[in-house]
């Protein structure tokens, strides 16, 4: 019989012992089988000398524990449906175990597990440096995937904009508050010409300036509006002095607002650019083959 407990190595013992609640213990049915006895004998023999084992010896695992327990460890399958929830021992509790089981197996048994305790506490402390860069990389690897998730999460939203204003959309409607979606849109227009825009507007302030500031270098501007607009000759001087080049014609002919890219895109808008977002308005692309009697119009 003595030699039964040979089967077991120091490797295999190792591999039994686990970290619970920041501490190296053993599971009962993992000790029971070392032991050669049942998990039932050996636990009756622990609550018959419950005195000898006190908090820091011996500890039942909770609900969670168990589940966890059972998740990274396939052998103990059997406890994902018991009501049972398993003994955990530290070393002290090992060492009293040889005592109150009474065996020469226990003894030589327990001698061999604290052994694998000694030399498991060697390599932890031995290897404390290295643990620590473990979790620190850890800790940073997680940060990094966060972080990766909120940027692709950010791009993909950047993504849904540019389709939203993608120049190919045939009409639209802003409601009431979509200031900045308006605005958004209108710029792309601006965005997308290469040679000439021409908008016709009754009413224009600054504020649309500022929008064709955002036009490619080298397109002209054109723009017809009411000769009671608030634009002045030295507005058109100081954005020309910038972005040039911009010119203002007066018009009283037209009521809509129209605007013409490049001499192929005619856009109706129905507001102000003045007013984009302030009340619920719509756009849409008309027939180019509108355009010579719009400009004809004017």
């Amino acid at each position: 019989m003595a030699n039964e407990i040979t089967v077991y190595g120091s490797d295999e013992i190792k591999e039994r012992i686990l970290t619970v609640r920041n501490q190296q213990v053993m599971i009962d049915r993992d000790l029971a089988e070392l032991y050669g006895v049942e998990t039932k004998r050996l636990n009756e023999q622990v609550k018959r000398n419950i005195e000898r084992f006190p908090a820091n010896f011996m500890f039942q695992l909770n609900e969670n524990e168990k589940e966890e327990l059972v998740a990274i460890c396939d052998r103990f399958a059997v406890l994902k449906h018991s009501s049972y929830n398993p003994y955990a021992f530290t070393e002290q509790g090992v060492a009293m175990l040889s005592a109150v089981l009474k065996s020469e197996t226990a003894v030589k048994t327990s001698i061999m597990i604290m052994d694998a305790f000694v030399s498991m506490r060697h390599f932890l402390l031995s290897n404390e440096r290295i643990f620590v860069e473990l979790d620190f990389l850890k800790k940073h690897f997680i940060e990094t995937a966060i972080h990766q998730k909120e940027s692709d999460k950010k791009i993909d939203e950047l993504f849904t904009l540019m389709d939203k204003y993608r120049i190919e959309e045939k009409q639209g409607i802003f409601f009431q508050g979509q200031i900045f979606d308006a605005y958004a849109k209108f710029e792309s227009f601006i965005q997308a010409a290469k040679n000439e825009i021409i908008l016709i507007d009754a009413y224009i302030d600054l504020t649309v300036l500022e929008r064709f500031a955002k036009k490619k270098s080298g397109v002209t501007v054109k723009i017809y509006t009411d000769a009671k607009t608030r634009i002045t000759n030295l507005d058109i001087q100081k954005f020309n002095s910038q972005y040039p080049a911009l010119s203002l014609h007066f018009t009283s002919a037209m009521h809509d607002r129209f605007l013409i890219i490049d001499g192929s895109v005619l856009y109706h808008i129905g507001a102000s650019l003045k007013d984009l977002g302030k009340k619920c308005f719509a756009f849409e692309i008309l027939d180019s083959s509108l355009i010579p009697a719009v400009i004809a119009s004017l």
